[in-house]
């Protein structure tokens, strides 16, 4: 199953690169909404081979979910790889410069179950999947506008 969605940032690419893998920043969302977050890797700086940990309640149980960073290319973006029991899933995201204040980030999620239970619960959700890619393209949406809103007031 496959989610993806773009939006238009007026927001240099440096800029919003750096929002984008402000991974620290993530963690502590994470942590605030009740997420246990453990960073696997010892390379001290985000990049290629960064890892993490995560364990959170989600419908009812405690998922566990590894997540690695697979392809890191500054400032055009990254590939995440996910694993979380029988459910495996790729994340990319691209960033292409359209002109010098002014940024393309299209984010797609390409989720693979590799057990029966997992492909069980994919095929529960195609039935949902007009609805999940609202609510997903909504939260693509909702990040970029405010990565704008923070270039803006930093000028």
């Amino acid at each position: 199953m496959r989610f993806s969605t773009s939006e238009d940032i007026e927001a240099p690419i440096d800029h919003v690169f750096r929002s984008v893998t402000d991974f620290d920043g993530f963690e502590r969302q994470a942590l605030r909404r009740g997420a246990e977050v453990q960073r696997i890797d010892t390379m001290g700086k985000t990049g290629l081979g960064s890892e993490w940990q995560l364990r959170f309640p989600f419908r009812g149980k405690m998922r566990d979910v590894s997540a690695r960073i697979v392809q890191y290319n500054a400032p055009n973006g990254f590939q995440a790889q996910t694993v979380s029991g029988g459910l495996e899933g790729l994340v990319v995201l691209e960033l292409v410069s359209l002109s010098p204040r002014r940024t393309r980030m299209q984010v797609s999620i390409d989720l693979k179950p590799t057990t029966l239970a997992a492909r069980l619960m994919i095929s529960s959700l195609k039935f949902a999947k007009a609805n999940l890619h609202r609510r997903y393209s909504n939260r693509v949406w909702q990040f970029a506008q405010d990565v704008q809103g923070k270039y803006q007031n930093a000028m």
